[in-house]
């Protein structure tokens, strides 16, 4: 626990600092989210609100802690490992929980997380040369990955009304998953063009 755990300042942070343990507890919220999901089997009640709302806190602490690492230089290499898996276990609930209680084709699911899995292991492997930071594209596909599976875990459509829901949804995870693809690819492009080096990350 030595090192700074959330003031600001120069000398080293701790590895537990304050920023990773809010990264920590996003990854504790999944399997709550999982519950709750499973527990409403698609029915749209009351449980369905509270697995949308964990959801949407649990996506939020992704600002948070990057604010506070940032600020405070707070920024360790645990974090810059454990926040984007952090990111991706939770959306990647989120995708398989709508597919689960068909409101998602699989097909979506299934590109989305070959992706995600995919880059996710290749930083990792890199890892052992050198650690990673998120990168913007790929926090732009965690923030429209996030929106369109808030707007589709919600029952909005109690709101919004069922035709406006629907095209909401089907617009932002269209957009959600050229995103993914997008990001991947050039993601693999900047990582193997001749003279690349591997100091960017998905």
């Amino acid at each position: 626990m030595s090192g700074r755990m959330l003031s600001a300042g120069e000398s080293p942070a701790s590895t537990w600092c304050v920023p990773n343990l809010i990264t920590i507890v996003r990854m504790l919220m999944v399997p709550l989210f999982v519950l709750l999901m499973v527990l409403d089997g698609g029915g749209h009640g009351g449980v369905r609100w509270w697995a949308g709302a964990i959801f949407l806190v649990a996506i939020a602490t992704d600002a948070v802690d990057g604010y506070l690492a940032r600020s405070r230089n707070l920024i360790t290499d645990l974090g810059k490992l454990l926040d984007p898996i952090a990111d991706k276990a939770l959306t990647g609930a989120g995708f398989i929980m709508l597919s689960v209680v068909g409101e998602l084709p699989w097909w979506v699911t299934l590109v989305v997380l070959t992706r995600e899995m995919g880059i996710t292991i290749w930083r990792l492997v890199e890892a052992r040369r050198i650690v990673l930071p998120a990168g913007r594209g790929g926090k732009a596909k965690t923030v429209v990955q996030s929106l369109a599976l808030g707007v589709a875990l919600l029952p909005l459509h109690v709101v919004l009304g069922q035709e406006l829901w629907h095209w909401a949804n089907v617009i932002l995870m269209s957009l959600a998953v050229v995103l993914t693809v997008a990001s991947g690819v050039d993601y693999l492009w900047r990582a193997y063009r001749p003279g690349a080096t591997m100091h960017r990350s998905a």
